[in-house]
């Protein structure tokens, strides 16, 4: 072969073909398609009410046998009966309601107030950046100091658990509708005023659909915050609640009466959880639609 031959054999492009797939062990590969299998909904339930029942079985051997102190964690068969004599005579229920509505009123106004006045910081820097300081400190502010200015102010009803969950909730909401506001494409701004808009149209049309999600994100911190507030109002002074039924046992060391309290307590953080995740699931669908 001549030396031109060779050169041209050399220059010639050469068809390799490279097989870069690389394939999981056979092990790890079914492993893995395991994991990305969704869970079956009936046995991830089944597996938390064992989960719980241990824990009950447990607790109420534990009891029966001298290994836990009755005195403080009474034991789940006398919490079951004081939890029914309590729904018999009613209180149970008009308890878990009058913290419900306080619950969910606080939630409410303190959500929009809170979105409402964070949307406000978009019209003015120099109001934002003043107001801001403000609005951490006061979230800074453990909210139980100002229990006692509430309950005088708003009476020992409604009003002053409605007003403690709005004391909550209504920060948060601003701090995540600020956030939000600050995440917004600049330059998606800067087009749609080269398009000819008015600041009142970017704000309508960019600014708020941006911020909607974030504001629908932090709906499950406010419901359980709301919650907080308002059993911290009933702790200060209420005729009603569920947080004055859990407190008037506690003075009375009435041990099973806490925990029946407790109890509905949970059952009511559990619907209103459940409840706010379906809200938010629907908002979000409908926003993004």
């Amino acid at each position: 072969m001549s030396m031109t031959e060779k050169a041209v054999i050399a220059e010639r492009p050469v068809d390799v073909q490279v097989d870069v797939h690389v394939r999981a062990p056979a092990g790890k590969s079914s492993w893995i398609q395991k994991e990305q299998r969704p869970l079956n909904g009936t046995v991830v339930q089944l597996c938390r009410f064992l989960v719980f029942a241990a824990i009950v079985a447990f607790w109420e051997i534990g009891a029966t046998l001298g290994w836990i102190n009755t005195f403080f964690w009474s034991k789940p068969s006398d919490i079951a009966a004081t939890w029914w004599v309590i729904v018999q005579n009613g209180s149970a229920w008009s308890d878990t309601m009058f913290t419900f509505r306080s619950t969910i009123a606080g939630f409410v106004i303190g959500t929009v107030a809170g979105a409402a006045i964070g949307l406000t910081f978009w019209w003015s820097r120099l109001y934002a950046q003043t107001v801001e300081p403000f609005v951490i400190m006061f979230e800074a502010m453990p909210k139980l100091a100002l229990a006692p200015i509430i309950v005088l102010i708003f009476g020992i009803g409604l009003a002053s658990k409605v007003a403690m969950a709005v004391a909550i909730t209504i920060v948060i909401t601003i701090l995540t509708t600020f956030n939000g506001m600050k995440s917004v494409d600049r330059d998606l701004v800067r087009m749609v005023y080269t398009l000819g808009a008015t600041r009142w149209q970017v704000f309508s049309k960019v600014i708020v659909p941006w911020t909607i999600p974030s504001i629908i994100s932090a709906l499950r911190i406010n419901i359980g915050l709301a919650l907080t507030g308002a059993i911290v109002g009933e702790y200060i002074g209420s005729q009603h609640g569920l947080g004055r039924l859990i407190f008037y046992a506690g003075q009375t060391y009435e041990i099973s009466l806490i925990w029946a309290g407790i109890l509905n307590l949970s059952i009511l953080s559990m619907v209103l959880y459940l409840l706010i995740t379906w809200t938010e699931k629907k908002l979000l669908k409908g926003f993004m639609h």
